[in-house]
């Protein structure tokens, strides 16, 4: 299995806690991301490191000429411009110095992991025919045929109930709060019950046998939501 990997580049005035949430949000879809500035955006975007750029965008930066420079020999590496709501002429730099897409703050982590999905099936189609298979222990996610195994033996579950299941086993041991589950997995039906997100977890801690026992543990954090722990 593969790991894109993505480099986030932040410019001298970034918020440390808006290029983190960036950072967070596609760790936990399961890319790997590294954080730099633009003046190590040449080294560290040489072809052999990074599958993607997301480049935090204000007109007044030099990411617009190194980027330029860049396109010059890499024209197959998809940019993502990060802007503020409101900066068309941001907007507007970002597409012409060879951003593939840009997208506006306040970021939707379901939108942006879309988006990359997107740029990223797009540069890389012969990626998308390889079946990719997760090991979590005796789990094993096949994510292009939504399946789990257990033990080499088919589980189960519906749509939501994998969506969720893989969730919990990429950000394994990490509290997930219900406001990130449902954004994650009902982006498209924010009115639904809290009471649905409880019944699905329910069933995939059954379906699946989460119990300490087995070696792993899906248990309420209190007033928060959610964390799948592995145990002794």
């Amino acid at each position: 299995m593969s790991t894109e990997r993505i480099a986030i580049f932040a410019h001298d005035h970034s918020a440390p806690e808006a290029i983190q949430e960036i950072s967070d949000a596609l760790s936990s879809a399961g890319y790997a991301c590294v954080t730099s500035s633009y003046r190590d955006a040449v080294a560290t975007a040489q072809p052999d490191h990074v599958d993607l750029w997301i480049c935090d965008w204000p007109g007044d930066d030099p990411i617009a000429d190194i980027l330029i420079r860049t396109r010059q020999t890499d024209t197959w590496r998809p940019v993502l411009a990060v802007i503020e709501r409101g900066q068309t002429d941001d907007a507007l730099a970002a597409l012409n110095a060879g951003a593939d897409d840009y997208i506006v703050r306040p970021l939707r982590r379901t939108e942006l992991v879309l988006r990359i999905n997107a740029l990223l099936g797009h540069a890389y189609p012969e990626r998308k025919s390889v079946d990719e298979a997760l090991q979590y222990g005796p789990f094993r996610f096949h994510t292009n045929k939504t399946l789990v195994t257990r033990d080499r033996m088919s589980v189960e579950l519906t749509q939501k109930e994998f969506e969720l299941a893989l969730l919990f086993f990429r950000n394994l041991d990490r509290p997930l709060s219900r406001a990130f589950i449902q954004e994650t997995v009902w982006s498209r039906e924010p009115d639904i019950p809290s009471r649905t997100m409880d019944t699905h977890i329910s069933r995939i801690r059954s379906k699946l046998g989460l119990r300490p026992e087995n070696g792993f543990r899906l248990a309420p954090v209190y007033s928060y939501g959610y964390r799948l722990e592995q145990t002794p």
